[in-house]
């Protein structure tokens, strides 16, 4: 396994992140153990998940099943380190969502029950709150940091301007402030590249890409979909739509002698900024598969060609579109 320090912080991070939204809802609790257990033997030590994923509002169930896989022992708790996310509505009042102190302060307490541990290494905002001051956010989370319940802050689905917004608050009241940002990228879906990436790098947070797959459309889909394998009709309507672009990805994925999942998290893992994409396996066998993806050098030639491919959007702003 590779690890990077995690943006500007000093804290280390295996290169592929687990993502645990499968847990519960589409894979049983004993495998998704036994899927947490080869990620360990693997080395693999940065998990991610939040207080919404089991598809059981309010009951956190992923984050029961993670804790207790904490609490069989065998040091499973110190070797990981533990990402989980707020914002999502945990119930029907007022108050059991978003990012106000009364939310960041409950949300962390009952995620700590659940997964069974007395600290997050990092809390993450899953969304931006427009109607929440930053000065009422950090005031929570510096809080909750003296109090030994976390330990990092991040966020996910912001824009670049909540990220430097964010941190020159979190500056201007001497706190470390965001250590992370976690955003929708893959070589099909770019658009961070034009201020919320250039705002990662200023500010020194790790980039954690979700669905980095794009849903599965760059693992293969047409060769899956060749097999006869089925899948929903949204993804269907989705590889008929970026057809023309899969066929060349997947015929270029056959010249390179890889397979299309693991040429897509190499692209990612290439940029500098990023610190791991999140792999979601539902299988033992797709967490050692997405390993190979590691030892993935992409040649200026091919990533020239995956560009060609997959346009991202010109750059960064304001150069992407202006003098």
């Amino acid at each position: 396994m590779q690890y990077t320090q995690l943006g500007r912080t000093g804290l280390k991070v295996s290169r592929l992140c687990l993502g645990t939204m499968n847990f519960g809802p589409v894979t049983p609790e004993e495998e998704s153990h036994q899927i947490m257990d080869k990620a360990h033997e693997v080395g693999l030590n940065f998990f991610d998940t939040a207080n919404v994923y089991g598809r059981r509002t309010g009951e956190g169930y992923t984050e029961q099943i993670i804790g207790r896989w904490f609490a069989q022992g065998g040091r499973r708790r110190e070797k990981t380190v533990i990402a989980t996310k707020l914002y999502g509505g945990m119930g029907d009042w007022p108050n059991e969502s978003r990012n106000s102190a009364l939310n960041i302060r409950r949300a962390c307490d009952e995620s700590l029950k659940r997964l069974q541990t007395d600290y997050i290494d990092i809390l993450q905002f899953h969304h931006i709150d427009r109607n929440t001051p930053w000065e009422e956010i950090w005031g929570a989370i510096e809080s909750l940091v003296t109090a030994g319940k976390i330990v990092y802050a991040g966020s996910s689905n912001f824009a670049g301007w909540h990220i430097a917004q964010a941190n020159e608050i979190a500056k201007s009241r001497h706190f470390l402030g965001l250590v992370s940002e976690q955003s929708l990228y893959n070589l099909n879906a770019r658009t961070v590249e034009l201020e919320v990436i250039p705002a990662c790098k200023a500010y020194g947070l790790g980039l954690i890409p979700w669905s980095p797959l794009a849903g599965g459309l760059l693992g293969g889909a047409l060769r899956k979909a060749a097999t006869g394998r089925r899948s929903s009709a949204d993804h269907e309507k989705n590889i008929e739509k970026n057809r023309a672009k899969l066929e060349a990805y997947e015929a270029l994925c056959t010249e390179l002698g890889e397979e299309p999942a693991n040429v897509g998290l190499a692209w990612l893992l290439h940029n500098p900024v990023v610190t791991g994409p999140i792999i979601g396996p539902r299988t033992l066998d797709q967490v050692e598969a997405s390993l190979r993806a590691l030892d993935i050098v992409l040649s200026e030639e091919t990533l020239k060609k995956l560009d060609e491919i997959f346009p991202g959007p010109g750059g960064e702003a304001p150069e992407a579109y202006a003098w």
